[in-house]
């Protein structure tokens, strides 16, 4: 007499629940794809680099590229910004404990500084791209 709970048979059971259930994911996406193919109708189209797209592929690659470079300066600035911020809050309350205000009068002028090449240096970079 063959026993249904058989290790083989558990495994077959298994595999027999996967192929539904794959069956069902995939009867899934198809219905959601068919139904809401409409809805593609009314996308907005993509803008063009700041530069304009190019006389090719490779142009309009490398002006969106230049727009990538831009960006990833506004990030380091801001990351700047964040820092000297920092510091200079970690200074503030250090002095208000100890009463050093000269230490956090200097953290506070180069962090100025700091800033204000940041920015230019940013600036100059985007030039030269």
């Amino acid at each position: 007499m063959i026993r249904l709970f058989h290790p083989v048979f558990q495994k077959s059971r298994h595999r027999i629940h996967e192929i539904k259930t794959l069956f069902y994911r995939v009867l899934a996406l198809l219905t959601v794809g068919i139904t809401s193919s409409p809805a593609l109708a009314q996308l907005p189209t993509m803008d063009e680099p700041t530069r304009g797209e190019g006389s090719g592929l490779m142009e309009t690659i490398q002006n969106y590229l230049y727009d990538a470079a831009i960006l990833g300066g506004l990030i380091i600035a801001t990351v700047a910004f964040y820092i000297v911020g920092q510091s200079a809050l970690a200074k503030y309350k250090e002095a208000s404990e100890k009463g050093q205000w000269g230490a956090f009068g200097i953290t506070i002028v180069v962090g100025i500084i700091l800033i204000v090449a940041v920015i230019w240096l940013a600036t100059k970079a985007a030039e030269i791209l």
